[in-house]
């Protein structure tokens, strides 16, 4: 099997960019979890601190 070098680069520039791809699609997953992260503790941090300390039981 022989290759010639503009078949080999044409695979290794593919090779690239699907690297860089997934990258891409990594990096805004990642983004996208860290600002879920931070609204949802925005909200925890908005809550009632004393909501759910006591209980009324009623026997």
């Amino acid at each position: 099997m022989e290759m010639n070098i503009a078949a080999l680069s044409v695979d290794m520039n593919l090779a690239q960019a699907q690297q860089n791809f997934g990258v891409a699609v990594m990096k805004m997953a990642m983004e996208t979890s860290t600002e879920q992260t931070e609204e949802i503790l925005q909200e925890l941090d908005s809550l009632d601190p004393n909501l759910g300390q006591n209980i009324d039981i009623i026997a």
